[in-house]
C-alpha cells in the first residue's frame, strides 16, 4: 500500500509539471537583470554590436517602436535602426532603467521597465524622453535573448502629443 502512495505522488507530480510547466530555476530573474545591465552598459557606450547580443541575432526578433516606421522583423532591420539611432547622437548619452519587473519561466520570461535616455544630437538638440517598454525573453542555447520589444510612450488624448517624460 505504502508503494502505491509513492508511486501515486511521483505520478501526480510528474503530470503537475507536464501541466503546469517546469519551475523557473531561481537565478532565471537574475540572468534577465544582468542582461538588462549589459543593454544598459552598451547603450551608454553606443556600441551597437554590444547592444545587439541581448537580441535574437535572426528574423525571429520583432521589435515594436515608438518611432517609425513602427516595426522592425529580424536583427539586421532593428542593427541598421540602431547604427541609425546612435549615429545621430553627438557626445555621451545617458541611459537609466528603473523600475524593472522580470517574471520567468523555464524557457521563456517577460518583463517591463521604464527608460530614461537624454543626450545630444548632432544639431545641438536636447533629446530627453522616457519610454516604457516590455520584452519577450528567450532561452536558447544557456543564453536569455529578446525575442519581441514593445517600446512606448503615453499619449496625452487632448492634445494628440507624445508625453516624453511621463511620470507614474
Amino acid at each position: 500500500m505504502e508503494q502505491l502512495k509513492v508511486g501515486a505522488t511521483a505520478i501526480l507530480f510528474i503530470l503537475s509539471i507536464m501541466v503546469f510547466g517546469a519551475p523557473a530555476r531561481a537565478d532565471a530573474p537574475a540572468e534577465i537583470r544582468a542582461l538588462e545591465d549589459r543593454f544598459v552598459a552598451a547603450f551608454k557606450a553606443k556600441d551597437v554590436d554590444a547592444i545587439m547580443k541581448v537580441y535574437a541575432p535572426d528574423q525571429t526578433l520583432v521589435v515594436f517602436d515608438v518611432v517609425p516606421p513602427r516595426q522592425y522583423v529580424g536583427a539586421a532591420a532593428y542593427r541598421k535602426a540602431w547604427q541609425t539611432f546612435l549615429g545621430s547622437l553627438d557626445g555621451p548619452i545617458t541611459m537609466e532603467l528603473t523600475d524593472l519587473d522580470v517574471v520567468a519561466d523555464r524557457n521563456l520570461a517577460y518583463s517591463h521597465s521604464i527608460q530614461h535616455v537624454a543626450g545630444t544630437d548632432k544639431h545641438g538638440k536636447k533629446l530627453d524622453l522616457t519610454v516604457r517598454v516590455t520584452d519577450v525573453y528567450k532561452k536558447a542555447h544557456g543564453r536569455w535573448q529578446i525575442i519581441h520589444e514593445h517600446v512606448s510612450v503615453p499619449v496625452d488624448l487632448d492634445t494628440d502629443k507624445p508625453d516624453l517624460s511621463s511620470k507614474p
